[in-house]
């Protein structure tokens, strides 16, 4: 226990005095301010600091190098489907790739016994590839090895399928052709020239293929002399036309021009009379009596024909009809309205 202290300021029981209890001002005991010298001013930079031994400046790391070890991986060769063993099946046949899908060397599949067969008989066509399934090999062999030079493929029906544009009904057989060369009108002209009648066939807008093929057929039935299609507004000369044709492709010219207008004006100066069939026309095709050349217009279903094809026609006709339906298909027009003019020169 701490003794309490007396008057003069000592405790008993010690040897000297406590220094915090002595009577008096106690000592300052601050630092003494040290004179500024010019080094030590606030507005002039420090010194850099030099570095010392032990510090050293980073040296830049070298790039890490793979070791002798590590080398680049390899391509994996593909692979390819060996001989299989007893028990094991046998691979799914591959599907065409998209080049033989759509031949580099410009050629058109054609399916179809009809289309086929009447390709092989035309001197002008240029084949380049014939295939057919087994069935069809036994059954037409002979009259497809007359028709062409070409060796003939035999492929399975769902190979055939797949080489041919989706939902084609080939019948087993197809080939591969060029297109026939294109005629211009003045060759049309050449070809009428000497001729007291000529029958040409212009289609305005008509977009559908089957319906192009259809009336092919008809003029190829009535021994027209060409069908006329523009440019745009008309379906390309595919397998689907073809079939649809039948054959005719073959045997009756399909031109493309690039004006409608212009193609029947160089018509009418080489002696062509040109009638185009409309619904709402007053006369009808027979009574108009047309005998000679004629070239026929046709228009779409829909709108029928345009504006100025129908300014540029000598004549307008309809085919009369009698029912509940107003209007024929275009390729059944077609079929009528040259039937008429085949019965009227004849």
């Amino acid at each position: 226990m701490r003794k309490r202290p007396d008057a003069k300021g000592f405790e008993s029981g010690r040897r000297g005095p406590d220094r915090h209890n002595l009577p008096g001002p106690r000592p300052d005991r601050s630092r003494p301010e040290e004179p500024r010298t010019e080094q030590s001013r606030p507005d002039q930079p420090r010194p850099e600091k030099p570095w010392s031994a032990k510090s050293r400046p980073e040296k830049p790391r070298p790039e890490k190098a793979w070791p002798e070890k590590a080398r680049p991986e390899k391509a994996r060769p593909e692979k390819s489907w060996v001989e299989p063993r007893e028990g094991r099946p046998k691979p799914a046949p591959v599907a065409p790739s998209e080049t033989e899908r759509s031949p580099a060397s410009g050629g058109t599949w054609l399916y179809g016994h009809h289309a086929v067969l009447a390709a092989l008989r035309n001197p002008a066509r240029k084949i380049l590839r014939i295939i057919a399934t087994a069935e069809v090999i036994a059954e037409l062999g002979p009259t497809l090895t007359s028709a062409s030079e070409h060796a003939i493929e035999p492929l399975a029906r769902e190979t055939i399928a797949r080489l041919l544009p989706g939902g084609a009904v080939h019948q087993g057989l197809a080939v591969l052709v060029r297109p026939l060369r294109s005629l211009a009108v003045e060759d049309l002209i050449e070809t009428a020239e000497g001729r007291s009648s000529a029958i040409i066939l212009v289609l305005d807008q008509v977009t559908d293929p089957h319906n192009v093929g259809a009336v092919l057929r008809s003029a190829a039935a009535f021994g027209a002399l060409a069908v006329i299609m523009p440019e745009r507004s008309a379906p390309d000369i595919s397998g689907v036309l073809a079939k649809a044709a039948s054959g005719a492709l073959e045997h009756v010219p399909l031109l493309r021009v690039v004006n409608l207008v212009r193609a029947l004006e160089m018509l009418q100066g080489a002696g062509f009379w040109t009638v185009g069939l409309a619904g709402e026309a007053e006369k009808s095709l027979a009574t108009l009596g047309l005998t000679g050349r004629i070239v026929l217009v046709l228009g779409s279903e829909g709108e029928g024909l345009r504006r100025l094809t129908r300014e540029a026609c000598d004549h307008l006709a309809r085919l009369p009809t009698k029912g509940a339906v107003d209007s024929l298909n275009v390729s059944n027009a077609a079929a009528v309205a040259l039937y008429e003019l085949v019965r009227l020169t004849d």
